[in-house]
């Protein structure tokens, strides 16, 4: 039924559009100095004129209604995609942008009323509308990192709880988490909730690193870009390019600390650096290493196990073992038995940003 008031609808507007081009083309004649169509034609030719081009267009429209309809429904559709998926504060600020723009435009059409043509007066009146509804919108936006923002504007209000309300912020992907891989797993574990955020300067960053003479950064470029189209198709959750960039910053991690704050976002990382840089700042920081070491099973000192001592250490006596999830074992004493199973006690167990380190002596 609603496809049926729509092409009705469509049909009725292709009606009202041909009688007014009509119209258009007798004013235009006019404006170069030829007789009106009511000055030359019979009176009763002219609705006659009025009718046919009426129900021309009725009919054309009639036509290709479905196909217009569904083009229409389409843009709708990705509007309001591209709506829900951008920030609060960038549609604020989009729409300051925008009224800004139109208030400039209507001020620069008023000079525009002492040309003479009509249609000429209206081209630029239309163009002048449309560049600088788009130049405040653009600009606004881009610049609306200069502007001291409320976090709470930002972010979301707190409601009584002290707990943050509203959407999840957005995840943003450092280069060296996503040659890393294993964000990919801890995605399709559901922890992630909300929008990941590929930065293009990120994405440029990896294309100059698979496009490296050196065949190492360049297998790890590949495989960076190999694991974000492995992500794209595989993962539910919505994987996202944007493309704000910052030309008065030089460094990608400079960048990325910038757009985490401007979006509310949340930085995904394993660089220790980068963690501690945006923390100086404030800005919330994801480091899958401190997940990694979170999720790993408790050793308490004096607790006994089997390892494989695998290498000699660096002081004297000293040799490494290593548990099943990577952690590396000090076990005093294991230099001579390199290569062997032997039964340890751990002794004391070293936590530390960049991992965990056991210190363990022979039983």
């Amino acid at each position: 039924m609603a496809k049926k008031i729509a092409r009705g609808f469509a049909t009725l507007l292709g009606v009202v559009i041909g009688i007014g081009i009509v119209e258009a083309l007798n004013r235009l004649f006019v404006s170069f100095g030829l007789m009106s169509m009511y000055d030359k034609l019979l009176p009763w030719v002219i609705p006659v004129i009025f009718i046919a081009a009426g129900l021309i267009c009725g009919i054309i429209t009639f036509i290709f209604s479905p196909r217009l309809i569904a083009a229409f429904t389409a843009f709708i559709h990705a509007a309001e995609a591209m709506l829900a998926d951008m920030a609060l504060v960038d549609i604020f600020f989009g729409v300051v942008g925008l009224i800004i723009g139109l208030v400039i435009a209507f001020l620069l059409s008023t000079l525009t009323a002492s040309i003479p043509s009509s249609w000429l007066r209206l081209l630029i009146n239309i163009a002048l509308y449309v560049m600088f509804a788009y130049l405040g919108w653009s600009v606004v936006t881009k610049r609306k990192g200069e502007i001291n923002i409320p976090s709470w504007f930002k972010r979301g209000q707190k409601d009584k709880s002290g707990k943050t309300s509203g959407a999840a912020r957005p995840k943003i992907l450092d280069t060296s988490v996503i040659i890393d891989g294993r964000i990919a797993d801890i995605c399709r574990t559901g922890i992630f909730e909300g929008t990941i955020i590929v930065p293009a300067f990120v994405l440029q960053e990896l294309r100059h690193i698979a496009d490296s003479a050196d065949a190492l950064k360049r297998n790890r470029g590949r495989r960076g870009l190999d694991i974000l189209n492995r992500m794209q198709q595989e993962l539910d959750i919505p994987i996202k390019v944007v493309e704000t960039d910052y030309e008065d910053l030089t460094e990608v991690d400079a960048k990325l600390i910038k757009l985490a704050y401007d979006m509310g976002g949340v930085v995904v990382t394993n660089d220790y650096n980068l963690n501690k840089v945006a923390g100086v700042q404030r800005v919330p920081v994801f480091n899958i290493n401190e997940l990694a070491n979170a999720i790993k099973p408790v050793v308490l000192p004096g607790e006994e196990m089997t390892v494989t001592v695998v290498k000699e250490g660096k002081e004297a006596g000293q040799g490494v073992a290593y548990l099943d999830d990577g952690t590396m074992i000090v076990v005093d004493g294991g230099r001579k038995c390199v290569g062997e199973a032997i039964e340890v006690a751990v002794t004391s167990v070293l936590q530390t940003s960049a991992g965990r380190m056991i210190f363990a002596k022979i039983k």
